[in-house]
């Protein structure tokens, strides 16, 4: 293999990588997609055809070289397809959250520039429609599904189809200039942009280069040894840069294929199905499916549930060291054979993790006693640590070398450096070129060396190399009495609970911790059908009194668990009061990948923030919302804010460790 600054054995980008499977791997599968039921198939040497074709048809509407795309819909071959197109004619796709709001949208079309627009259904096209006489260089829109869309004015709106038929008569016309837009891309050409989630403030776009995005593809892929057999399941937001690289980048890359499901209500049957090779999900998913098992097991018959829980305990006991190769006695080998047979083998048939031979978790920490179940079924489940800026590598766990405490070491091409202030800084071959329009912002990120600062803190473990992160940088800090506080190592205990969905932490500047926890209504909702407990609502059932004791039970056996690990002993929870909605990414709380916004909600709930300080047993508040509708609405509630108990930790004792 030889690489160049002109790339690697000559190819430069994308569709220079698509025009070597489509002759190297031209009749295997590159994608499927479920549709009304049936799964449909398309080969690399087809996909190479559709794309030509989406490519020319581009051309015959006007695009640029240079121009941006934004492309918006769920995970569809036809929208990898147009990824690639837009590409392929020399412009820079921009994928954006299908499920964000109109306003949202129309803050990145703007800042980009859009002049086109590819939108999967009549929802895309009706937000870009209500904001689109905002946006100064928007031109043409294209759509998918052409449901609903018949009578609308179709001077700037164009079937998919349709231009690709445009397209294809105009092959021999167009396609001299085609092939010379191709043939211009270069190793530094822009691959992508991609929106940042915002956590602070207005997402910012961040450019991939070819470059950037081959490099990271091949150093991952075969630091996990993937190949063109794997199959992959694309569920996840296109607009996020995972999907990006495990859906595009390393797919391209080594010729594997990309299913696609029929809906998110189909996802898990159509995951079952495929049953992925390669298989990629954040913290969030794996505690809802475990919380999903451990539901049907309360439901079981007793039998059934003794069976479980005995094999599962030997399970916890042994299958870690059976899947890192590490040595177990015949007989322990046996009985986990036979757990295999009766309890893990069926249990992973269910969760569609039958032939995951490599799995993935990032985005956030996921809880050791979620991540070690997993890997006890014997799924080789590993974490790694990314971030947009850096093409998502960062760092991976190499087998037999899989802990739940650690991120792993550097991913093939990495540097790492930690800054006395404990912040986590690399570089890398997949490091960005800059944030678009955002000259600043670039030069306080990444450094004339090329050092990207990660806005985390951690540290490099001696002997092992391993990376360990502690919290946001911006989110460490101390307690009024000088103790650390980091509150994403409490609230990730916290999140192991299956009745805890999401937990929020404060303590910086005061004198102890208190916290916000949103219930998992699907958890909470079964135990209520089961001990026959009627509810009308989330709201009503969060303030169920059983409810709080749960969630009590839940803080107070943390609160033992952080009181054990000296440094952060001063983080346990001292007061905590259950939320009467759900923290919501439409009401800006959370991101669209689902990260907590601490300071908004910090800010929009200051008077429940108080009432936790002050000793109020309860709080009436009034809160805004946004309904699914989009209409806004207020609703009112009481909440009991509850005293938890901590261990006590003296000073002799942290001045001692």
């Amino acid at each position: 293999m030889t690489q160049t600054s002109e790339g690697v054995n000559g190819l430069t980008s994308v569709p220079a990588l698509l025009q070597r499977n489509a002759t190297e791997f031209a009749d295997k599968a590159a994608y499927r997609e479920k549709e009304l039921g049936i799964w449909q198939n398309w080969t690399w040497s087809e996909t190479a055809d559709e794309i030509d074709a989406l490519s020319l048809g581009l051309l015959t509407l006007g695009i640029n070289e240079g121009d941006f795309v934004a492309i918006i819909g769920r995970n569809r071959p036809y929208l990898y397809w147009a990824m690639v197109a837009v590409q392929s004619v020399g412009a820079v796709p921009v994928p954006l959250y299908s499920d964000a709001s109109a306003e949202e949208m129309a803050y990145v079309l703007d800042h980009c520039g859009a002049r086109f627009v590819i939108a999967a259904d009549q929802e895309q096209v009706d937000k870009v429609r209500d904001v689109q006489e905002g946006l100064s260089q928007f031109e043409k829109m294209i759509y998918l599904d052409p449901r609903g869309l018949r009578k609308y004015d179709h001077a700037n709106l164009h079937q998919f189809s349709k231009v690709q038929d445009a397209g294809r008569a105009a092959l021999s016309e167009l396609m001299p200039e085609l092939n010379r837009r191709r043939e211009a891309l270069n190793y530094d050409s822009t691959c992508v942009m991609l929106y940042t989630s915002g956590t602070t403030g207005k997402p910012k776009g961040v450019v991939l280069s070819n470059r950037n995005i081959i490099e990271t593809s091949r150093h991952s892929s075969e630091f996990d040894s993937l190949s063109a057999g794997e199959d992959i399941l694309a569920y996840l937001p296109m607009a996020w840069v995972g999907d990006f690289i495990f859906s595009l980048g390393q797919a391209y890359w080594t010729g594997f294929c990309v299913n696609c499901p029929e809906s998110v209500d189909t996802m898990m049957t159509d995951l079952r199905e495929i049953g992925p090779t390669y298989y990629f999900a954040p913290p969030r998913v794996f505690e809802t499916q475990l919380t999903t098992v451990m539901i049907r097991m309360e439901d079981a018959s007793p039998m059934k549930k003794r069976m479980f829980d005995y094999f599962m305990a030997h399970a916890k006991k042994v299958g870690p060291d059976i899947l890192d190769g590490n040595p177990v006695n015949g007989f322990d080998k046996l009985k986990y054979k036979l757990g295999d047979l009766l309890v893990y083998g069926p249990l992973k048939n269910t969760l569609g993790f039958s032939r995951v031979r490599i799995g993935y978790t990032a985005g956030e920490a996921i809880g050791p006693e979620i991540f070690d179940f997993y890997r006890s079924l014997g799924i080789n489940l590993k974490q790694l640590y990314g971030q947009t800026e850096a093409s998502v590598f960062i760092t991976q766990q190499p087998d037999g070398q899989v802990r739940s405490d650690t991120v792993g070491v550097p991913s093939p091409g990495v540097e790492l450096k930690i800054a006395e202030n404990g912040e986590v800084f690399y570089r890398s071959e997949g490091t960005f070129v800059e944030y678009y329009k955002n000259a600043e912002s670039t030069a306080d990120t990444k450094d004339p060396e090329g050092w990207v600062a990660t806005g985390d803190a951690g540290f490099i473990e001696e002997g092992t190399g391993h990376l360990r992160i502690i919290d946001r940088a911006k989110d460490v800090a101390n307690m009024s009495d000088g103790a650390l506080f980091a509150p994403k190592y409490v609230e990730n205990k916290l999140k192991f609970y299956p009745n805890i969905l999401e937990a929020v932490v404060f303590g910086a500047g005061r004198d102890r911790c208190t916290a916000f926890i949103n219930i998992d209504l699907t958890a909470v909702g079964n135990w209520a059908e089961r001990n026959n407990i009627a509810y009308a609502s989330y709201q009503e059932l969060a303030g169920h009194p059983r409810v709080l004791e749960t969630i009590q039970e839940h803080v107070e056996t943390v609160n033992k668990s952080v009181a054990e690990d000296p440094m952060l002993s001063g983080c346990q929870v001292h007061r905590f009061l259950v939320l009467h909605k759900q923290l919501d990414a439409d009401d800006g709380e959370l991101t669209r990948t689902q990260k907590v916004r601490r300071k908004i909600i910090g800010e929009k709930f200051e008077d429940l923030v108080n009432a936790l300080y002050d000793g109020s047993p309860e709080i009436y508040t009034e809160t805004e919302v946004t309904y699914e509708d989009g209409r806004k609405g207020m609703i009112s509630a009481t909440l009991e804010i509850r005293d938890a108990k901590v261990v006590p930790v003296t000073a002799s004792k942290i001045a001692a460790e």
